[in-house]
């Protein structure tokens, strides 16, 4: 029998550490920050912002402290969105985080590049757009282990964040527009490469136990900061030939040249002691002076983590005049602090923006009543959703760790839980209205990619049963099909990718074939159920090719895709919610 590992934390409440933890930070830093929008995500510089300058926002999960909220402050972000543990915040936090720092010129979002970050800061630019906000966004993609050069843009953001959004920031403080601080955020990116090792798991605080395997004499090689496996695992080497692999694999992708300068960045992953990013440090000094490649100026410690994660990344920033210039501008942040003087605060007029409704109007057409789910029993349906859900919220999560961040249960319960609190609404609404409730909730809670994915999936689903108060055979499969398209639409995958998809595209079909036969409700979704679990079960038989898993390659054959798991689950509960 496999022995759980539970591991300690010093925390209260799982489902409050977020909170309590903004608490805390805006307690020590009282002069530096606040929070602001009815979220309270939205970590925002006190003199920062003001009319006329480009509002910075930057954002992700949490469990990277000090990223993300540890660089607000003057002359850096003026603004950070804060997600749940490894999960990207959604819309609303991100918002709430551009309205604060709104001046007039518009707004520039920066995160790193992983699906739910792209989802949800797109729907917020698209938000943006909508209010009249100029807004541009820059994925920060400097890890050099998860694709290979000629496809930048498909690689992970880790630790080079930090060397970007201070170029985006001191861009910002010098007045340049919306467009020149793209440019020069964009420039750092170009010219910026990371490469880290792990010695050991981390673990969410949901779920107590590490989020993946790494034995007591390993190391791996390339890992994310989410725990995301690596290019190679190994027995664990000297602190010099791990740094010269980290090394050799930077200079490989990167234009270096003799008489250049660099910034250097030797950050730890949680649980990794000074004394031993130093000794990587002398070694990355080394092989630079080796090449003739002068630092220009080092910093050495944790400036984005992986919870109690042990290990260690090196981050470059290739510099020229103008990346040399806008590094060395002051900056005042908890995290971070460069030297200098700092022009008069300005001030920040407070904008009025409109808010949008998110629930389809009432009709006064006629709904048809014809079917044996009613407002009441869809009601119950869902519910008996997010118990399934939470049951099984560690399994999944288990799942997750093996080719993912090992978070995919504990976002789904955020979800369902959140979800499970908008059934109790009027007793006149319809399934419609339910479901874009359920959309709303769960998108504003969630973020990370199943917020959006499952919030365009639950309003697209009503919107295709908005002519009816009850479900017959045919409304329940509309409402399945308008999830899968939903799902489709927001996020793209396609079967054969190894996500969700696999696991809905089938369901929708065997639900089609029963409705087409004279099948019942009841029927209908038992064959969707059973469709579901074809498709979970193939996802194991293929690589991945969508979301954090698709750097995994062939290392992804052989696990089931966790997405493809909790979409069966979510079938069967629905269907033994119908069952006498």
């Amino acid at each position: 029998m496999t022995q759980i590992i539970r591991t300690k934390k010093l925390i209260n409440a799982p489902q409050d550490i977020i909170a309590q933890a903004i608490e805390g930070m805006l307690a020590a830093h009282p002069d530096l920050l606040r929070a602001d929008g009815a979220t309270q995500r939205a970590i925002v510089a006190k003199d920062g912002p003001r009319d006329g300058k480009v509002g910075i926002v930057i954002g992700g999960g949490s469990g990277h402290e000090p990223a993300f909220a540890g660089y607000v402050g003057r002359g850096l972000a003026d603004a950070a969105a804060v997600g749940n543990v490894f999960a990207s915040p959604s819309p609303e936090h991100i918002m709430d985080a551009a309205r604060a720092v709104d001046g007039g010129a518009g707004v520039m979002f920066l995160y790193g590049n992983y699906t739910g970050d792209v989802m949800n800061f797109d729907m917020a630019a698209e938000e943006c757009a909508d209010l009249g906000i100029p807004a541009r966004s820059v994925q920060v993609c400097d890890d050099v282990a998860s694709a290979p050069k000629g496809r930048e843009p498909e690689r992970r953001g880790i630790a080079g964040d930090f060397f970007v959004f201070k170029i985006a920031g001191a861009a910002a403080e010098d007045g340049r527009d919306l467009d020149g601080c793209y440019r020069a955020a964009r420039h750092a990116n170009d010219n910026c490469r990371s490469m880290g090792v792990a010695l050991s798991p981390c673990s969410l605080p949901q779920t107590g136990h590490p989020n993946f395997d790494l034995g007591p004499t390993e190391m791996e090689i390339g890992m994310g900061i989410h725990g995301e496996p690596g290019m190679r695992r190994g027995p664990l080497d000297t602190a010099d030939q791990v740094t010269d692999e980290l090394m050799d694999a930077i200079f490989a992708d990167m234009d270096l040249q003799a008489g250049q300068e660099v910034a250097v960045l030797v950050n730890g992953l949680g649980a990794t002691s000074q004394l031993e990013l130093y000794l990587i440090h002398r070694r990355v000094a080394q092989l630079l002076d080796q090449r003739q490649i002068t630092i220009h100026h080092s910093w050495v410690g944790e400036y984005c983590t992986s919870l109690e994660m042990a290990g260690a990344s090196v981050t470059l920033l290739k510099l020229d005049p103008d990346l040399k210039a806008l590094l060395d501008m002051p900056c005042k942040t908890p995290a971070l602090t460069v030297g200098g003087a700092l022009p008069p605060s300005g001030v920040l007029t407070k904008r009025t923006h409109a808010t949008s409704g998110t629930a389809p109007e009432k009709s006064d057409v006629p709904l048809a009543q014809d079917g044996p789910v009613t407002p009441q029993i869809f009601r119950q349906m869902m519910d008996d959703v997010a118990q399934a859900i939470h049951s099984n919220r560690d399994w999944l999560s288990q799942l997750d760790g093996v080719i993912g961040d090992g978070d995919h249960g504990v976002t789904m319960d955020i979800g369902w839980t959140a979800v499970r609190a908008t059934l109790h609404g009027p007793d006149d609404q319809t399934i419609s209205q339910i479901s874009a409730d359920m959309a709303k909730a769960f998108l504003d809670a969630v973020g990370a990619s199943s917020g959006p994915l499952y919030a365009s999936a639950f309003r697209k689903a009503g919107e295709a049963v908005a002519d009816r108060r009850n479900l017959n055979a045919t409304a329940i499969v509309a409402w399945l099909e308008g999830l899968c398209t939903g799902i489709q639409s927001r996020g793209g995958a396609q079967v054969g990718d190894k996500t969700m998809i696999d696991a809905w595209v089938p369901a929708v079909a065997k639900a089609r074939e029963a409705l087409q036969a004279g099948k019942d409700v009841l029927a209908c979704l038992e064959a969707a159920s059973l469709g579901a679990k074809n498709g979970r079960d193939y996802t194991a038989d293929i690589e991945s090719r969508r979301g954090r898993s698709a750097k995994l390659g062939l290392r992804s054959i052989g696990h089931v895709d966790p997405g493809a798991a909790s979409a069966h689950l979510i079938l069967v509960a629905m269907t033994k919610a119908l069952r006498p």
